[in-house]
């Protein structure tokens, strides 16, 4: 006779998720304190993005606050064009967010592989990212670092926002003032430490959209100082064969979104809004409904027979990783026992400890959440299918063995801008790309000092 194989252990899908509710996939990404991961829902077979982080490493990089905040304002947010977060959790080493997976690949890592995007690929994301920060500034969210990197394509070529590190909420009646996000991208008024709301975040996709056509960022500079000069005077110069690269009117509605005036700033609330960015020459002939509800055909559809991000994660993962990512379950303190610093612990850490375990709370978006937003949201799990994940190449086989696999409202606590100066902050992006040393230097940093200086712009 045969030996029996070990029946996997049946799961209480009911009770609260964690980790074990998931086969664990493949690595996809990288980033200064965490790692993003596919992940597969084994009661619904869904396919995700996992997105974990080491909690010693986030205290070690002041991040909890941002790692809270990020948690629970996506917890607001239902988009069409947003990576929408689906399931928070916690374990005694890590922090979990899983969110919509997107298989496409930035748009950093394809402008890299391009060197320029083609008209109809910068104007058709243009409008795409358009629609979900008007989502965004809707509910009163600004964003604050928007470029290549945290704009994410899904199999089919649809862009969607990412990265919510930085973003925070504001109100009318109290501007935001902390120096926050990545200096090439970063608004004048932000730099002009005089106070802003989201009118930043349309200077960004300015520079964003210029970039994508011309392969370098409106205003360069080798050091800090010179940037931060060159963003608040400098004129805005175009390459001199721009007419054979892009239209006039791309070029104008770069110009309007790159004015220092929010008052005529395209996108603006002061300017229009997006009613008056719809109408822009630029964007003759697209039907707003249709972009809208994220049914525009995409100019542009990634390779799904080859890896868009950096498929060494995955050798990573295999080769070097002291403590690779597995269900454990967690330790139960005995009756009475408090949260104190053990001998020789830093009390401060326990406190952090504490904070994100009382904050950091638990979210199955299958039981919370309700009428959130007017646009309907993704279709959760369905923007990459299990074919698609194992189409991806140089990776190891899937591993699915048992080791290895309250209704909507605004939080009253979460700071609107934590915005004072010492705020300068941003957590390292954690989507992938081949070219490290160029998305190394544009991450905004969280290392001491108490306030860090924004990103050195590459010359």
């Amino acid at each position: 006779m045969g030996i029996a194989c070990c029946k996997e252990e049946e799961i209480d899908f009911t009770q609260e998720v964690e980790l074990n509710h998931f086969h664990l996939l493949r690595s996809v990404g990288k980033g200064a304190f965490g790692k993003v991961r596919v992940v597969q829902h084994k009661g619904t077979q869904q396919i995700y993005a996992l997105k974990y982080i080491n909690k010693a490493k986030c205290i070690k990089m002041r991040a909890v606050e941002n790692i809270i905040q990020e948690r629970r304002l996506l917890e607001e947010v239902e988009c069409p064009f947003v990576c929408n977060l689906r399931y928070a959790f916690q374990d005694d080493e890590n922090l979990f967010m899983v969110i919509d997976l997107m298989l496409g690949g930035d748009l950093r890592f394809h402008l890299d592989r391009m060197g320029m995007m083609k008209e109809d690929m910068i104007r058709f994301y243009t409008a795409e990212v358009a629609c979900g920060l008007a989502y965004l500034h809707g509910r009163r969210i600004v964003h604050r670092d928007l470029k290549p990197d945290n704009v994410l394509l899904d199999e089919k070529g649809h862009a969607h926002l990412t990265d919510f590190n930085i973003a925070v909420h504001y109100r009318e009646e109290k501007p935001l003032t902390a120096v926050a996000g990545s200096m090439a991208y970063m608004a004048p008024e932000i730099l002009a430490k005089k106070g802003y709301f989201s009118s930043v975040d349309w200077w960004s996709l300015g520079v964003m959209a210029y970039e994508l056509a011309f392969g370098k960022r409106p205003f360069r500079a080798k050091t800090n100082e010179a940037l931060q000069q060159s963003i608040l005077h400098d004129d805005l110069e175009f390459p001199s064969n721009t007419s054979d690269l892009v239209s006039s009117e791309c070029v104008d509605c770069i110009k309007l979104l790159l004015t220092r005036d929010i008052t005529k700033r395209l996108g603006t609330k002061e300017s229009g809004g997006l009613d008056r960015f719809r109408a822009h020459p630029w964007f003759k002939g697209y039907d707003w409904e249709i972009i809208g509800k994220k049914e525009g055909n995409p100019p542009f559809t990634p390779d799904s027979k080859r890896a868009n991000f950096d498929a060494t994660h995955e050798l990573e993962e295999l080769l070097l990783e002291d403590n690779p990512l597995k269900a454990k379950p967690r330790k139960k303190k005995k009756e009475g026992e408090e949260d104190k610093p053990k001998e020789g612990e830093d009390p401060a850490i326990t406190k952090e400890m504490r904070i994100m375990e009382d904050k950091f709370t638990v979210y199955d978006y299958t039981k919370t959440r309700k009428g959130l937003g007017s646009l309907q949201g993704n279709q959760p799990g369905s923007q990459s299918s299990m074919t698609a994940v194992q189409k991806i190449p140089n990776a190891a086989p899937c591993t699915t063995g048992r080791a290895d696999r309250q209704d909507y409202s605004i939080h009253k606590d979460v700071m609107e801008g934590r915005d004072a100066e010492v705020n300068m902050t941003g957590v390292a992006s954690m989507e992938s790309s081949p070219n490290k040393s160029r998305r190394e230097s544009e991450k905004p940093q969280l290392d001491p000092p108490p306030v860090p200086s924004p990103i050195m712009e590459r010359p």
